[in-house]
């Protein structure tokens, strides 16, 4: 088992900047993919950016150039540094860790509670 815990999320104005951090504990070692997604209430979770442990990373199109995933593997950490943020951006981030990239598509590895994130306009 794996559990997992975001933090970072809050307040911002349109413009501003925000680091999400999440944070694996337990069976770590099966973990091979780690990603961000986003979620508001009574729509789609929507994929925002992920990476791998050999460090391949993914962004989706509307956050393409303004977020960045890194990871830093002795603390079991990903963190999504989000920059230029529009209250569009506002949302719930739930981090998964997952066994491999396809279960972490699909969303079958291991979720957080998920950090709330809002942004005014």
């Amino acid at each position: 088992q794996v559990q997992v815990v975001e933090s970072g999320g809050g307040l911002v104005q349109a413009g501003g900047s925000l680091r999400l951090s999440c944070t694996a504990s337990g069976s770590i070692s099966s973990i091979s993919a780690m990603g961000w997604f986003r979620q508001v209430p009574g729509k789609q979770r929507y994929l925002v950016a992920t990476i791998t442990t050999g460090g391949r990373t993914f962004y989706s199109e509307p956050v393409k150039g303004r977020f960045t995933i890194t990871r830093d593997s002795a603390e079991n950490t990903v963190y999504l540094h989000m920059t230029s943020l529009k209250p569009e951006d506002s949302s719930v981030y739930l981090c998964n860790f997952a066994p491999s990239y396809v279960a972490l598509t699909s969303g079958m590895g291991y979720w957080g509670e998920g950090t709330l994130v809002t942004v005014l306009s």
